[in-house]
């Protein structure tokens, strides 16, 4: 596998973005709902957004890691 050009980590890096703000829009979200009554069903609906964002950034620093291995 060759590495990453400047262009190819750019879209690396934005694609990692889009996870991240997942992340961050779901917590503050949660942080609203909570107090809400019968909101059990909805929290547990965005934690497993944030679980899946997570594993999606997950993968995509991984793919960063075995480039730089590839080097």
């Amino acid at each position: 596998m060759k590495p990453l050009d400047r262009s190819e980590l750019a879209t690396v890096v934005h694609d990692a973005r889009r996870p991240l703000n997942q992340i961050s829009m779901n917590a503050e979200l949660v942080k609203l709902i909570v107090t809400q009554p019968n909101s059990e069903q909805q929290i547990i609906d965005i934690a497993s957004t944030i679980i899946k964002a997570t594993k999606e950034c997950s993968e995509l620093l991984q793919l960063l890691v075995e480039q730089g291995n590839d080097e």
